[in-house]
């Protein structure tokens, strides 16, 4: 069995039953997620095993978000409960022609003081594969950036394949460091990133005219990269988008089918679900059919509610291959 590590901060999400707004709901669903433990969820559903690295608070709502992970079938031994408080976020699911919305209160979160220095990072990585973390984590705080370096320090010392998923979000730099002081250092020990052209601009400061440039100029500057990985979105609504993704290696490039869809029932996650797949993908199939399962677990989790991509291997097969596609399964 293969072992994965995922680090990141898991929030708690509340969210305005079905398409309410935030001014007309008198209730909020609640759910625990964050991008790297989606990530890890999907591939612990799929028989892999799974240690995610996190903090919570040491209270009730921290236990309770300890045992969501396991619930997803995540080891949970490296979870540290700190003082402080659970980050939140707050999600208005759009639909048609209105935009979902994400409000976030995680300052000062236990996992933004976080900086995993008790950690036993012999035991962490003890027969690891893998190692995958997103550019959310170093976002957060001073030590959050620093844990992220350590990490990825730690995972290049043992050999074990990393994977980072870019992910620029501008509101989350507070911290007094921009992305360009902290990201190349980290893309420099990372075997596989998942990054648009945006994400390149703002994570090196530089200007690209194009992801041709980006390509050829991350292979040059970053030697033990092994795949650049861009996924494509075109929006018609909140409820109708098409997607589909490349997967770039230095010499050869593989393209997945697109998928239009056309009755989304939840977003959130399904970058993660994507990132899942592509991890999994990159472990056991050749990479055409690695990006081809990548896509197909992103578009399968357009229609979960939730944070987590849950569906089997052989669902996301079916989709790939174009079998049973919306049929009754009897």
């Amino acid at each position: 069995m293969k072992k994965i590590i995922t680090l990141g901060e898991v929030m708690l999400r509340l969210s305005p039953p079905g398409n309410q707004r935030f001014f007309q709901t008198h209730s909020f669903d609640v759910e625990f997620g964050g991008s790297e433990a989606n990530v890890g969820a999907s591939m612990a559903y799929w028989g892999m095993h799974v240690a995610h690295l996190t903090a919570f608070p040491d209270n009730e709502i921290g236990w309770a978000a300890s045992g969501q992970l396991r619930r997803n079938g995540i080891d949970t031994r490296f979870v540290k409960l700190l003082p402080g408080r659970m980050g939140v976020y707050y999600l208005e699911q759009g639909a048609m022609q209105r935009s979902s919305q994400v409000i976030y209160d995680r300052y000062d979160s236990s996992f933004s003081n976080f900086d995993g220095k008790d950690l036993n990072w012999d035991e962490v990585f003890e027969g690891a594969s893998w190692f995958h973390w997103s550019g959310i984590t170093p976002a957060l705080s001073k030590a959050c950036a620093e844990l992220t370096l350590t990490s990825l320090k730690e995972a290049r010392k043992r050999g074990i394949t990393v994977s980072g998923d870019l992910n620029y979000r501008s509101n989350l730099w507070k911290f007094g460091k921009e992305p360009h002081e902290v990201m190349p250092k980290l893309m420099e020990l990372t075997n596989v990133i998942i990054a648009g052209t945006r994400d390149f601009k703002q994570c090196l400061n530089e200007d690209f005219k194009n992801f041709t440039e980006v390509k050829n100029m991350a292979f040059e500057r970053f030697k033990d990269l092994q795949y650049i990985v861009k996924t494509d979105r075109i929006s018609h609504s909140s409820s109708n988008n098409t997607i589909s993704a490349i997967l770039y290696g230095e010499k050869k490039t593989y393209s997945s089918k697109s998928y239009e869809l056309t009755h989304i029932v939840d977003r959130v996650g399904t970058g993660d679900a994507f990132a899942g797949g592509l991890i999994y993908g990159l472990l056991h199939l050749k990479p055409k059919e690695a990006i081809e399962f990548a896509m197909a677990a992103g578009a399968i989790k357009h229609s979960v509610p939730g944070d987590v991509l849950l569906c089997s291997l052989q669902e996301i097969n079916d989709l790939a291959s174009g079998e049973a596609v919306g049929k009754i399964k009897r």
